[in-house]
């Protein structure tokens, strides 16, 4: 037995459950290696293209003005390409490098986890209720080489710079710019 959404069948937690127990049970093989923006997304991104699932939004933001970001599964996964592309190219991050943001819940934050998922970056996520001192306790903690934020939380990481020996590249979400900053839409 089976749900129905949007047309199409999903599973109960008894038949998930099950499919984990025949895993543990050796009874299914695991992937060696498990990336969730390309096995997932990009393979429901294929899965509309070719006419086997109808087209969903992937992503669906609104704002408490209602302002509207939704992203079909192409879209989230084009843009996650390039997102990944910025902070391998622009900001000089590696498979394995840190990365923290301290943004508030706007869709550029689940755009940066995507991207990193994909690009193999650790994601270090932050509230925007963080202090300057809180800042660089997870900047030198995790050894982060990059830090990205918006304009109203940039004057608390720049009071904490000289204190963070690891950080090569801060990275800006917002529509201005600021002063050894790069801009993450003028990169997009």
């Amino acid at each position: 037995p089976s749900r129905t959404f949007h047309g199409h069948n999903r599973l109960l937690t008894s038949q998930i459950v099950s499919h984990y127990e025949s895993i543990n049970q050796g009874k299914k093989e695991l992937p060696e290696y498990f990336n969730f923006a390309s096995d997932v997304l990009d393979e429901w991104t294929q899965l509309e293209k070719d006419g086997k699932k109808p087209a969903n939004p992937a992503f669906w933001w609104v704002n408490d003005k209602g302002e509207e970001v939704k992203w079909s599964f192409e879209e989230l996964g084009s843009l996650s390409r390039k997102v990944a592309n910025v902070l391998s190219e622009a900001c000089g991050l590696q498979r394995g490098d840190r990365i923290v943001a301290i943004l508030p819940r706007v869709p550029e934050w689940w755009l940066l986890n995507v991207a990193c998922m994909r690009a193999g970056i650790v994601f270090f996520p932050g509230t925007s209720q963080l202090t300057a001192k809180d800042i660089l306790y997870r900047l030198q903690a995790s050894k982060a080489k990059c830090i990205v934020t918006n304009d109203t939380l940039a004057p608390a990481v720049e009071s904490v710079l000289p204190g963070s020996q690891f950080l090569k590249s801060k990275l800006i979400v917002g529509q201005g710019s600021r002063d050894g900053w790069l801009n993450l839409k003028e990169l997009l």
